[in-house]
C-alpha cells in the first residue's frame, strides 16, 4: 500500500510518494483507471488541464469511498494561462471540473517565456492565498529557473515534476531541489514502457521477484522522489504499487545510475526549456 511509503515533505507540503498519474489517458480511460487506482491503495492523483481529463479524475474522486481529504489531487496549469488573472481564472475551472473547492497542489506546467515568471509565480501565489491550491510548485523547471522561482517566491515551492527515469539522469535538478529545500517529482518513471526488458532491471528485478517497472519505481523512491506511474491496466497498476518490499542493495543502485543513467529524454516538445546538461 502506498500509505506505507514514508511521504515526500518540503514547503509545508506532504506528498505521498507512489501516486498516480493520468497523462495521455483519454476521458473514458482516466475515470476507470483513477477508480482502480483508489481501489488499489493510491492517494495521490495528478492531471493537468491540458490532459483534458480533469472532469473525469473529478468524477472518480467523487465517487470513490475514499474520503476527500484522504487524496492528494495535483494539477497544472498550462502555459497559455499564465498572465495574472487568466491564471486564476482557469484553475477556477479546473477546481470546478474536479468537483472540489481546492486541490492539494498546483503547479506550472512548463516555462513560458513570454510571461515574466514574477507575475505568474504571483498569479499562482494569489491562487493560494485565495484558497485554490494548498500549496504550489512547477514542472519541467530546469535548474537556472528553479532558482528563479525560488527568488520569486523562497520557502514556498513544494515540488518541481520532471521527467525523471532510469534512463534520463536529473543529478542537476535534483541537486538543486536540496539547495532550495524543494522536493523532485518524477512523471514518466518506467520511460513510457522502456524499462520492460532492460537486461540490468531485470538481472536485479528477478533477485527480488519483481519485474523491470517495479525496480525502477522502487530506485526513484529510494532517492526520496516522488514517482507518478501510469497504466490503463488495473494488475499494472496493482503491480506498480507493489514495491514496499522491495529493497535494492548499493551495488544494485550503483548499477542503475552507473549503466543506465544518460540523456534518453523522451518528452522534448518544441517549447521546451534549455534542459540541465548532466
Amino acid at each position: 500500500m502506498s500509505n506505507l511509503l514514508p511521504p515526500v515533505k518540503a514547503a509545508g507540503a506532504t506528498i505521498p510518494a507512489l501516486g498516480f498519474g493520468t497523462f495521455e489517458l483519454a476521458p473514458e480511460e482516466a475515470g476507470p483507471a483513477v477508480h482502480a487506482a483508489l481501489e488499489a491503495g493510491y492517494r495521490h492523483i495528478d492531471t493537468a488541464q491540458i490532459y483534458r481529463n480533469e472532469a473525469a479524475v473529478g468524477e472518480a474522486v467523487a465517487a470513490s469511498p475514499v474520503p476527500r481529504a484522504d487524496i492528494f489531487l495535483t494539477t497544472k496549469v498550462w502555459i497559455d494561462h499564465f498572465r495574472d488573472g487568466d491564471l486564476q481564472a482557469s484553475v477556477a475551472d479546473s477546481l470546478q471540473r474536479l468537483r472540489v473547492d481546492a486541490v492539494d497542489l498546483l503547479l506550472l506546467h512548463w516555462p513560458n517565456p513570454e510571461v515574466p515568471l514574477s507575475e505568474t509565480l504571483g498569479a499562482l501565489l494569489d491562487a493560494q492565498a485565495r484558497g485554490l491550491t494548498r500549496h504550489i510548485g512547477i514542472s519541467n523547471f530546469p535548474s537556472p529557473l528553479m532558482r528563479e522561482a525560488a527568488a520569486v517566491a523562497p520557502g514556498r515551492i513544494a515540488t518541481n515534476q520532471v521527467e525523471y527515469h532510469p534512463f534520463l539522469s536529473q543529478r542537476a535538478v535534483l541537486a538543486t531541489a536540496r539547495e532550495l529545500g524543494m522536493s523532485v517529482t518524477a512523471y514518466s518513471p518506467l520511460a513510457r514502457g522502456q524499462v520492460f526488458g532492460d537486461p540490468v532491471l531485470k538481472r536485479i528485478g528477478d533477485a527480488h521477484g519483481k519485474n523491470e517497472g517495479q525496480v525502477a519505481i522502487r530506485w526513484l523512491l529510494d532517492q526520496g522522489v516522488a514517482v507518478l506511474p501510469r497504466s490503463k491496466s488495473a494488475a499494472h497498476i496493482r503491480d506498480n504499487l507493489a514495491v514496499d518490499d522491495c529493497v535494492l542493495t548499493e551495488t544494485e543502485h550503483a548499477a542503475i545510475a552507473e549503466q543506465l543513467a544518460k540523456d534518453r529524454r523522451l518528452i522534448n516538445p518544441r517549447f521546451a526549456p534549455d534542459w540541465d546538461s548532466d
